[in-house]
């Protein structure tokens, strides 16, 4: 007779330690969840910004780099450089407008090299996909619609 009643008395005794271990812990606020560490600052290494672009912005290297720019950058940088590309759009990010003179007011080339070739944010860099006389020839393009902005400014209304 005494073995049931250690039984049920051991059964109703773990209950109620766990009935008393659950209300406590429903009683104990919970520590702040962790915030996400917020991004490092991008920062380009100095010796990539003192780089100097070694390709001449001269046809056959616009011409190279356009095309280059049409299947890797386009998508998000938009065909025109403006930023409003399609996948841009879609993820709604917030794409310089290489057309703007002031967009890349005080990047150096090697500063844009880096960034075409690393990535920064969201943006993949191209790494080896791009080889680096190409890169530094897309380089020479987007530097080349803010220049392409100025003429047809210059020009006035049709």
């Amino acid at each position: 007779m005494l073995k049931p009643f250690l039984i049920l008395s051991s059964v109703l005794l773990t209950g109620a330690i766990a009935s008393l271990l659950q209300a406590q812990q429903a009683a104990t606020p919970a520590p702040p969840a962790a915030s996400p560490a917020a991004p490092a600052a991008f920062s380009v290494p100095l010796e990539a910004v003192n780089q100097v672009n070694p390709m001449k912005p001269n046809a056959e290297s616009l011409a190279r780099a356009k095309k280059i720019y049409g299947y890797e950058c386009a998508l998000c940088h938009g065909e025109d450089g403006g930023g409003a590309g399609d996948l841009a759009k879609n993820m709604k990010a917030k794409m310089p407008d290489f057309r703007d003179p002031t967009a890349l007011k005080g990047q150096t080339d090697g500063t844009l090299y880096y960034v075409i070739n690393k990535g920064k944010g969201e943006m993949e860099g191209e790494g080896a996909r791009v080889k680096p006389d190409d890169t530094w020839n897309l380089v020479n393009y987007i530097r080349s619609f803010s220049k392409l902005q100025a003429a047809t400014a210059a020009q006035g209304p049709s």
